[in-house]
């Protein structure tokens, strides 16, 4: 089995590769930059905006596999960049290449924020699909374009929904290694709308759940969640408390969050149920690795 995953040096992707080797795949890695080959995986440099380059990729390989993570996620203006439009389009281009190619299986990565969060609960069977950003009707239409192409050739297909990750090599500006980088410089962390509740997962179990999804015959929409929900304040004082910083943080700052819904709980059945992976990290554990590995570079 051959699997090219995009994304490859990403946040989640890099997280993947070696979990795939241990499933027995042969690991085709994309990477926009040239990259050196780490057997056993296997890198390859393309630009997946370009489609002649896909073409010849995808020629090249004939993967049996595809796991497509790649999209554009630059943090503060992925939301609703006009770049969304752009990756659609590659995306759509990929699927159909594949197809072209005698591709098998295709698992791409989707957003909670293709659900309605008025609902507060995400349930893939349950809670209707209507997001209002360009990031979350963009993943939502690559969704829809590879299920009814699935249902046309016949290859086999999954949709992994991601919620709120955290964990090493995540951006600097985002939630989790912001507050652990000002905290260990000894400043305060002014964090917004602690009430907030949302379902954090340790990236490399979300990792470890999309390699399960891959290899398994599941089919559709499947939550990559933890099923556990916080609040941002527990998150955060957890964080405090574990670097002994607990009069270091504050609670009062407005919020430019484009997604304000105070409470978003995820459902994890099909994960927990149907794929057969349940996370190996608790919130504590995945915040005390995170440190550790933000102390290292710090």
């Amino acid at each position: 089995m051959k699997v090219l995953v995009t994304g490859a040096h990403g946040f989640i992707g890099f997280h993947c590769l070696i979990k795939l080797i241990d499933r027995g795949f042969e690991v085709h890695a994309l990477s926009s930059i040239k990259r050196s080959d780490l057997p056993p995986v296997i890198w390859h440099q393309a630009d997946l905006l370009v489609s002649k380059e896909i073409t010849a990729l995808i020629g090249d390989i004939k993967p049996t596999h595809l796991l497509h993570l790649a999209w554009y996620t630059e943090h503060g203006s992925f939301w609703n960049s006009i770049e969304n439009f752009e990756w659609l389009q590659a995306s759509l281009f990929l699927m159909r290449t594949f197809v072209e190619f005698g591709g098998q299986r295709y698992v791409g990565a989707g957003t909670c924020a293709e659900y309605d969060w008025t609902h507060k609960f995400c349930s893939e069977n349950l809670t209707p699909c209507r997001p209002n950003t360009l990031y979350g009707t963009s993943k939502y239409s690559s969704y829809l374009m590879l299920e009814s192409l699935a249902n046309q050739t016949g290859i086999s297909s999954a949709w992994g929904r991601i919620f709120f990750l955290y964990g090493p090599r995540e951006s600097k500006l985002r939630l989790v290694p912001s507050a652990i980088n000002s905290l260990l410089r000894g400043d305060s962390f002014v964090c917004s709308h602690g009430q907030y509740i949302r379902d954090f997962m340790y990236v490399e179990d979300v990792a470890a759940a999309f390699v399960a999804l891959l290899g398994s015959d599941i089919t559709g929409a499947v939550n990559i969640a933890s099923g556990k929900s916080f609040s941002l304040q527990h998150v955060i004082n957890t964080i405090a408390n574990l670097l002994g910083k607990e009069s270091h943080v504050q609670f009062d700052a407005p919020s430019d969050d484009v997604n304000n819904t105070s409470e978003l709980y995820a459902d994890a059945y099909r994960l927990h149920h149907e794929v057969g992976f349940h996370s190996l990290y608790d919130l504590d554990t995945g915040l005390s690795l995170t440190i550790e590995s933000i102390v290292k570079t710090f």
